[in-house]
């Protein structure tokens, strides 16, 4: 699977992502300490979503566009307020042109005392990524491969923090990498919070990761689908993942908001499943 971010961004499975991001950067800054943000597969930082690769596919008409053209729920509402907010930032003159990946997202809900590692492969990415964060002691940019920083880059000094897996999905085996390179981290640093997103065209290899992870003996995994149709044989996207490893204890309540939110204004099939469930728990420790 060919997942050239330049034609996806602002998607579905970006705004659950996001929005979920959001929410675990949102309760780190409950506590005074200094936290850490590390993000493996970073990207440009920014996408202009009038570029011919966003207008050639218009998958972000189906995601961002869709939500910021709702007034969600009350509820729903104050929990996606961090995220729309450092959107409407990229938009000052109104509408959605531009969308924050990951890196610039998280760097615009820091607090003075937090830090951002974002790291990208790619060598022009990776200098778009240092332009934008130009001057800014609070984010470091590094030019390495993502995978190999779930050994070099963890734990962080600040002892607290997320670190978030973003790959391309671009070879074979990456689930297997995926959950390869979570046990890899988790053992040098299990106190941390891991995010990895994963996309649902597959179900089998969907299923055989889950699998892996629910055998792995990493406690308290939650795993979070969204499904926008029914699976099917074509090979296309029909959904999208996260895995949450150490979820804030706030977090189950509020996807029990946001998801049925998120799913109500993006499905466009009626009975397409998503959900929100344990892998293991407390008890499944290694």
């Amino acid at each position: 699977m060919n997942y050239r971010h330049a034609y996806h961004a602002g998607n579905f499975a970006d705004v659950l992502k996001h929005v979920v991001i959001t929410r675990i950067v949102e309760y780190l800054k409950r506590k005074d300490k200094a936290f850490r943000v590390i993000d493996t597969h970073a990207g440009r930082g920014v996408y202009d979503l009038s570029s011919d690769e966003a207008q050639k596919t218009g998958e972000w008409r189906e995601g961002i566009g869709r939500i910021t053209e709702t007034t969600p729920p009350d509820d729903a509402a104050a929990l996606m307020k961090p995220y729309l907010d450092a959107v409407a930032a990229l938009n000052e003159e109104g509408g959605i042109r531009h969308y924050p990946g990951s890196p610039v997202l998280t760097r615009a809900l820091l607090r003075r005392q937090d830090r951002l590692t974002a790291i990208e492969l790619h060598t022009e990415d990776a200098a778009a990524l240092r332009d934008r964060f130009a001057g800014d002691h609070q984010a470091r940019i590094i030019e390495l491969d993502g995978w190999l920083a779930l050994g070099a880059h963890v734990p962080p000094k600040e002892k607290r923090g997320l670190v978030l897996v973003d790959p391309p999905f671009e070879k074979e085996g990456e689930f297997e990498r995926l959950a390869n390179g979570l046990a890899r981290a988790h053992r040098r640093w299990p106190g941390g919070i891991y995010a990895l997103w994963y996309p649902i065209k597959d179900v089998a290899a969907v299923a055989r990761f889950r699998e892996a992870l629910a055998q792995s003996g990493i406690a308290r995994i939650l795993d979070i689908s969204l499904m926008i149709r029914e699976p099917s044989a074509e090979p296309r996207l029909d959904g999208s993942g996260m895995i949450v490893v150490n979820p804030p204890y706030t977090l189950e309540a509020e996807l029990s908001v946001l998801v049925p939110f998120l799913h109500d204004r993006l499905a466009r099939a009626r009975g397409a499943p998503s959900s929100v469930q344990w892998l293991t728990g407390e008890e499944d420790k290694a």
